[in-house]
Formats: structure tokens, C-alpha cells, sequence
């Protein structure tokens, strides 16, 4: 096995991603596999180094890609519906630093699938690198899936979400220990249908199970399940005080 260039890889994955979504025409048209020989021989010198037949796989994968861009279009619409402050479908694709993370994941759990070496990992590290969100390609995510703003988002290798998923940034889908030996096992949380996932909550554990139409406020530490349609927040005590307001009652150290 020869560990592919990351640079090639990252130069892949973005043709790849103009083949699906080219800005000069119908950014919404059904992919057709015809005209993308630069993307295809990039991919086969690629993959010449993680398979014995690399011209295969570059078929195979290129035959998913028409599903895989009807699931994507499907992310983004979901991601422009749920966003006021998009203006357009265009705008999400172009730039939305979630959309891509989520193209990254899409394209790399599929060639996880396809049991490729190295590769699916060497994909999502570049959504993480650029993006600041860490998806594992052995991950199962269901469609449509949402991520806002998105920075510091970890979703780990055994976590499985379900449809009409929205996460924010900081979340964390991780494991309760990091023991080696549990590498084989599910580790990692699983979140039901139409479940929203605020800023900065934290999910643990492989046996946690956050019912459908549930939602996770903002800063929560979960390591235990949640019933369907829960609403689980942290409550804190927030005290704002005037600068002419009497210092009474307050401890000072010095």
C-alpha cells in the first residue's frame, strides 16, 4: 500500500466536488458521468496505490456519484430551510463551510464502504483542516443532515444520526473513554430522526440513544439516554448588575 499525496487528494476532492456542482449551469442538474476525465485519471492515480484494480474503483465511485449529489442536494436544501440568514440554495454549496464538511463525509464514507485504506480518513482531515469540523467517514449519517456555523464540531466513528438532523458548532458525538480495547465496539452516540443538537453540547457514550424530535440545549452533558420528544438544557444563573449598583453582597479576595 503507498499512502497516496495529500495534496493530490485535496485537489481531487475539489474537482470532484466542481463536477458535481458546476456553478456555470444548472447547479441543481442530475450528475452525468461523461466529460470528467481529469477527475477520473486523477482518481485512478490515486487509488493505483490502495487497490489492485484502480480503474474499477474510479468506476464505482463515479457510478454513486448521481445518488450522492441527490443526497447532497437534499443536505443543502435542508441546510437553506433551516438557516434564515441563507439567501439561496447557490449560496449554501458555494460556501458554507458545514455543506462541504458534510460533501467531504458523504464522499469518504463511501469509499469507507468500499473498504479503501486510508483515503475516507485523508478526506475528512481535510474538511476538519479547512473547516474546523471533524466527521469520522465511519460515521452513518441519514439525509437530510444540517450543521450551522459548524467549527468545532466532532462526530466519532461509531456514531449513527438519523433524518432531519440539525447540529450546531461545538458539539461533541464521542466515546466515554478512549480504551483501545474497545476499538470493535459501539462507542459512540446514536441520535433519532428530527432531533436539533444546539452549540456546545457534549453526547457520550455508545449506549446513549437521543430519542426522535428531541432537542439538546446548549451546553449540555449528556452520557445517558433521552426519550423522544425531550427538550434537555442546562440551566444556569445569570446576574447582571448596573456599574452605580451597591457592591453588597459581593465576596472580594485580595
Amino acid at each position: 500500500m503507498t499512502i497516496p499525496n495529500k495534496k493530490s487528494v485535496e485537489i481531487a476532492v475539489k474537482k470532484l466536488f466542481k463536477t458535481l456542482f458546476p456553478f456555470t449551469g444548472d447547479i441543481t442538474a442530475p450528475f452525468t458521468d461523461t466529460g470528467h476525465k481529469t477527475v477520473r485519471d486523477l482518481l485512478v492515480l490515486i487509488f493505483s496505490g490502495l487497490t489492485d484494480d484502480p480503474v474499477d474503483l474510479t468506476d464505482r465511485l463515479m457510478g454513486r456519484m448521481p445518488e450522492i449529489k441527490t443526497i447532497l442536494l437534499k443536505d443543502a436544501s435542508f441546510m437553506f430551510e433551516s438557516d434564515p440568514a441563507a439567501r439561496s440554495l447557490e449560496e449554501v454549496i458555494a460556501i458554507y463551510p458545514g455543506f462541504f464538511a458534510i460533501y467531504c463525509y458523504r464522499i469518504a464514507h463511501e469509499l469507507e464502504r468500499m473498504s479503501v485504506p486510508l483515503l475516507p480518513r485523508m478526506i475528512t482531515e481535510y474538511a476538519h483542516k479547512i473547516t474546523g469540523i471533524d466527521i469520522h467517514p465511519g460515521a452513518v449519517i441519514g439525509t437530510p443532515f444540517s450543521i450551522d456555523h459548524g467549527t468545532g464540531i466532532v462526530i466519532g466513528e461509531t456514531t449513527r444520526i438519523g433524518n432531519h438532523v440539525k447540529v450546531y458548532q461545538g458539539v461533541t458525538l464521542g466515546a466515554l473513554s478512549v480504551d483501545k480495547s474497545k476499538a470493535s465496539r459501539k462507542r459512540h452516540p446514536t441520535i433519532e430522526d428530527n432531533v436539533i443538537l444546539y452549540a456546545g453540547c457534549t453526547i457520550l457514550g455508545g449506549n446513549t440513544v437521543v430519542g426522535h424530535h428531541s432537542i439538546i440545549g446548549g451546553n449540555v452533558w449528556l452520557t445517558e439516554s433521552v426519550a423522544p420528544f425531550c427538550v434537555v438544557y442546562h440551566k444556569s444563573e445569570i446576574i447582571v448588575k448596573g456599574k452605580n449598583d451597591s457592591p453588597e453582597g459581593y465576596n472580594f479576595i485580595i
